[in-house]
């Protein structure tokens, strides 16, 4: 996926890289040792073949330079912190951090190395796959957030602070930002800004109902899970984690907008049974910051296409009528 957050290094560049992570003897030489991952949206990705063939990926945060939206800064210190808490408590297999450098020194961003996983990705291959084996694969990916989801926190908000106690709070001030995102920069949503925080209001109460913070991924797609030979092999991608609702993770929000799929297997797997009242309201506030994103971050990311644009605007309207405001 093309994006203009995406920071390309040059050759030497990325040599210098390899030589701060691994040593001077590691460096590569001639050609073909570096290719770009290009599946993701945010960061730019390479894997990279060290001199003694050890293959390894390097991430790159977006250019000092460009705007992202306000839930994306510092996301690779995000991606970092999570990494450390659900590789030592939790059992889901996540990336090893090789080397992480923020110093700003080699390139205008922060960067780090983890070692390449030689699987699948199940956003590539499951399209493609039996309808049994993607539903096994869905049921894994639902067990491994529910046990992401059982790391506590001490207040809702990000994982390095400020927190609060009110994930009422937490989170109205979260779609805030996303709008204030929207209208900085002009993004047209169809409807009024101020129509989208009434609604917001008007729904609020439902979120006083999570009282204990935990550790959310909120970013977990069929797109950031490996697998291999059945199993989930590795989790990629985790830099839009923080304390907050589980039910705010990805794989729930079929259950209000059939475009994101059946949740059926991921729910299975989580161990969810069907939502309550309350929940169900949650859920579609959820929805609702999640396809403001959607269509926000377009502009932000400079598609060139308006594809995604025009399916989350359509996707917008859906949960706007399901929160009781069909229409403009």
């Amino acid at each position: 996926m093309e994006s203009i957050t995406k920071n390309r290094q040059s050759r030497d560049v990325l040599r210098a890289m390899v030589e701060r992570a691994y040593g001077p003897g590691r460096v590569p030489g001639g050609e073909g040792w570096a290719s770009e991952l290009g599946h993701g949206w945010f960061n730019i990705a390479y894997r990279i073949r060290l001199r003694d063939g050890y293959e390894a990926v390097l991430k790159i945060a977006p250019p000092s330079g460009v705007e992202v939206m306000a839930y994306e800064r510092g996301a690779m210190g995000v991606e970092l912190a999570a990494l450390d808490l659900i590789g030592g408590n939790t059992t889901v297999p996540v990336p090893r951090v090789d080397f992480a450098d923020r110093s700003r020194e080699l390139c205008d961003a922060d960067w780090f190395f983890m070692p390449f996983v030689d699987a699948d990705n199940l956003g590539i291959v499951g399209p493609g796959l039996p309808a049994a084996e993607l539903a096994a694969y869905k049921e894994q990916v639902g067990a491994a957030n529910q046990e992401i989801n059982s790391i506590r926190g001490t207040a809702f908000g990000p994982l390095a602070g400020p927190g609060d106690t009110s994930w009422r709070r937490v989170f109205t001030g979260i779609v805030e930002d996303v709008l204030a995102d929207g209208e900085r920069r002009g993004v047209d949503l169809g409807r009024p800004y101020d129509t989208v925080r009434e609604v917001l209001a008007e729904h609020a109460g439902s979120l006083d109902e999570v009282r204990e913070p935990r550790l959310v991924e909120w970013d977990l797609w069929d797109g950031n899970v490996m697998v291999r030979d059945g199993k989930i092999a590795c989790v990629i991608d985790h830099e839009r984690a923080f304390f907050g609702d589980p039910l705010i993770e990805v794989g729930f929000a079929g259950t209000q907008l059939a475009a994101f799929g059946d949740p059926t297997p991921f729910m299975r797997g989580y161990g969810q049974g069907p939502l309550t009242e309350t929940e169900v309201v949650r859920r579609r506030l959820y929805c609702l910051h999640l396809v403001l994103i959607l269509v926000i971050e377009t502009v932000y990311r400079g598609y060139s296409g308006t594809e995604q644009y025009d399916w989350a605007r359509e996707q917008l309207g859906e949960v706007m009528a399901l929160l009781g405001r069909a229409g403009r």
